[in-house]
């Protein structure tokens, strides 16, 4: 299912007069309005392609409605999602839940939907029907050679396919680590991480980057061999300038200062990119925004401010990427809202008068300092963010008009009440 043109605009023409209200009041209150609308509408924020159905939870999982049974359903689904927000252009595939079987087709696809493909996503974390070892006991960390060489095999072959398709990056996320102590010596266990992840650096196309992603538990609970941002900045620092650290925002342990980290890896050059999700205990994958929208906005503070410093591009500098998990909302809806609460973030930042701030903490004044950021913060950007969307061809209300059409009925006519979306 795609908008038609006059969907869109019969949509825009029912509320463009109490929008151009809306933007006209606070326009008139933000300097350089015009510049932040470029800004917004160059931003990109890749879909996963395993978020496109009902994720599970440790105890099952209940598949949703008309879910994308196919890597080409899952395209088109981003293909909506990007017509609504004109802010969703690439999708994020993970093998081997998605493996492209005709890599010409699925571009040719891409193209006509206006999207590109992604940092591409690799999976050790799971045995797969098949495989000759398995990695219960860990993967690029495991003690026995052929079980790490499994892994950078399955590793190269996602480069392979990344290629095939034009994306250029790789993510890794290893679940390796130890359930209890005395499991696996420590040393070893990052000693042979370090030398599979050089393996599979080795291979890596010359335009092409690594992640290295970290997490601070889960599925092992007393060690991560890549446990947090320092381990992650260790592996990346060692195999080389294509290398660099990703952060994923539900990856830390309580109450940790995400915003320093992401400061101190841009300013040692070592930061990738982010999965963005929200969180209350743990690696919950909420909906982006969801639960500590101000951590978000002093998040993308840190990195306007360190990208504007290295003269990086806001759009293209850094990989953007979604990683949720939907259990009891419609997966589309809740993926517009997290594109949404990301770019409600940005825009923020943006609106922080970084000269004043500066002067403010030179001076230790530091009343002036929280005032200046929660003046930026407590500014209402919606209709800053409708504006580029309505320049854009894209959507004044993308879940107003989601609910009108009743998109997900639609997608139950065409695939069936009972589609099941391939990965999770």
């Amino acid at each position: 299912m795609l908008l038609t043109k006059a969907q869109i605009e019969q949509h825009n023409d029912a509320l463009l007069t109490q929008h151009q209200r809306n933007f006209q009041f606070i326009s008139g209150n933000v300097p350089g309005v015009e510049q932040i609308i470029k800004k917004l509408t160059d931003f990109q924020v890749a879909i996963p392609s395993w978020a496109l159905g009902n994720g599970g939870t440790r105890f099952g999982r209940f598949a949703g409605r008309g879910e994308p049974a196919t890597l080409e359903q899952k395209l088109e689904d981003v293909g909506l999602l990007h017509q609504f927000n004109r802010s969703s252009g690439a999708i994020s595939l993970h093998i081997p839940w998605d493996i492209p079987k005709d890599a010409a087709a699925l571009k040719q696809l891409a193209a006509q939907l206006d999207l590109k493909f992604d940092a591409m996503n690799s999976n050790t974390f799971q045995d797969q029907a098949g495989q000759a070892h398995s990695y219960k006991y860990g993967s690029l960390q495991h003690v026995d050679r052929a079980v790490r060489k499994q892994a950078i095999d399955h590793n190269i072959e996602v480069i392979k396919y990344g290629e095939e398709l034009g994306s250029e990056s790789l993510t890794i996320w290893l679940a390796d680590g130890s359930c209890f102590p005395g499991q696996l010596n420590f040393r070893k266990a990052f000693n042979n991480t370090l030398e599979s992840l050089g393996e599979i650096y080795e291979a890596l196309p010359e335009q092409w980057k690594v992640f290295v992603e970290y997490k601070a538990f889960e599925p092992n609970f007393y060690s991560t061999t890549v446990g947090d941002w320092g381990q992650s900045f260790l592996f990346a620092s060692k195999l080389g300038e294509k290398a660099y650290t990703l952060v994923d925002l539900g990856h830390h342990l309580p109450n940790a200062n995400i915003e320093q980290i992401v400061a101190l890896l841009l300013n040692e050059k070592k930061l990738g990119g982010f999965h963005f999700n929200d969180s209350k205990y743990g690696d919950d994958d909420l909906t982006v925004g969801s639960i500590k929208p101000y951590q978000l906005f002093l998040i993308f503070k840190e990195l306007v401010d360190g990208m504007d410093v290295r003269g990086m591009d806001h759009a293209t500098g850094l990989g953007w990427m979604i990683d949720a998990s939907h259990n009891v909302k419609d997966p589309l809806e809740d993926l517009l809202q997290s594109v949404e609460a990301i770019k409600i973030a940005y825009a923020q930042a943006l609106l922080v008068n970084a000269a004043q701030l500066e002067t403010a903490q030179e001076n230790n004044d530091v009343a002036l300092a929280q005032e200046l950021l929660q003046a930026a913060y407590r500014t209402d950007v919606r209709p800053i963010l409708a504006e580029a969307r309505l320049r854009a061809g894209a959507v004044l209300d993308p879940i107003g008009l989601f609910r009108q059409l009743k998109v997900r009925d639609q997608l139950v006519k065409e695939r069936g009440e009972k589609a099941v979306a391939t990965g999770l």
